[in-house]
């Protein structure tokens, strides 16, 4: 893969336009493809504001992940432009670039370290006070708090010695204690378990206040209830719009099914023995009765 170098004239990000980002026409095709391969993003075109919250939903290898990489400039795009504060990041420094923007990913890595020394990565000089306020922030002070080595803990190598949650939890804190402009979430939640997921994503929501925020999720319960949501299906954007509206679209099925099912258990109508035709087609025309298009 070729490495990514910075022009000679490559000029630091503009502080007066922290915060906007857009794709302009961007295909992407990863180097190591043919010139006939069909591209993993193809015409995306999408601009965000400062502070927008912008969800990216689909499944897997439909490109959500590599917008992502874009953004920070981890690879180089095929055609068309991505805009960070208003300039091409080709033309940005990359470091630049690159403190401006804060990512938690599914994978949380932490070094064989302490807590503090791992929260420090982000910002060498911070104080104590400030590592504790980034804790706060990120819902986990309390749980280094309680451990008898406080914040001098050491985590172990990639942080084996803490729950999932909890490394989730410091990696956020981390993030925070950057204070980027933009931060991505690429599927921050998705290895955990719903206790923890609830408990993550409950930092992640407060994390994301104030900050343009790229939300990479595989399920639209993730994201339902954010500002705008894009959606994601074979290299290119499938639809705009609020995810609580389509999470809406999925209820008349549920409802219509757990109908069926009641009718069943409580016996209203259905007097054929399981498994007889009457009972099926009855089952059948409850899942039939919903419109497709709602689905």
């Amino acid at each position: 893969m070729p490495r990514i170098q910075d022009k000679p004239d490559a000029k630091p990000v503009d502080p007066t336009r922290l915060g906007e980002v857009a794709f302009e026409d961007v295909h992407f095709r990863y180097p190591d493809q043919s010139d006939d391969a069909p591209t993993t993003l193809s015409g995306v075109t999408f601009s965000l504001a400062p502070g927008t919250y912008a969800a990216f939903v689909g499944p897997s290898g439909a490109g959500k992940t590599t917008i992502s990489y874009l953004v920070p400039r981890l690879h180089e795009v095929t055609a068309g432009r991505v805009l960070f504060a208003g300039e091409d990041v080709r033309d940005l420094d990359r470091s630049s670039l690159v403190d401006s923007i804060g990512i938690v990913s599914q994978e949380t890595y932490l070094f064989h370290a302490t807590i503090a020394e791992n929260l420090r990565y982000a910002k060498p000089d911070a104080t104590d006070a400030e590592l504790e306020a980034a804790a706060r922030a990120a819902n986990i002070h309390d749980t280094i708090a309680s451990f008898p080595d406080g914040y001098d803990t050491i985590v172990g190598e990639r942080g084996y010695r803490l729950s999932g949650g909890e490394k989730q939890r410091v990696a956020i804190a981390r993030v925070l204690l950057k204070d980027p402009a933009v931060l991505i979430l690429d599927e921050a939640t998705s290895a955990l378990d719903t206790v923890s997921e609830r408990i993550v994503q409950r930092a992640l929501d407060d994390a994301s206040k104030g900050r343009t925020t790229l939300a990479i999720a595989h399920r639209l319960s993730t994201v339902v209830g954010r500002r705008r949501h894009l959606r994601r299906r074979g290299g290119a954007h499938r639809r705009a719009g609020q995810p609580r509206g389509a999470a809406r679209r999925r209820r008349p099925l549920r409802a219509a099914l757990r109908r069926a099912a009641r009718r069943r258990r409580l016996g209203r109508g259905l007097t054929s023995p399981p498994g007889s035709p009457s009972r099926l087609i009855r089952h059948d025309q409850a899942a039939r009765a919903v419109d497709p298009s709602q689905v």
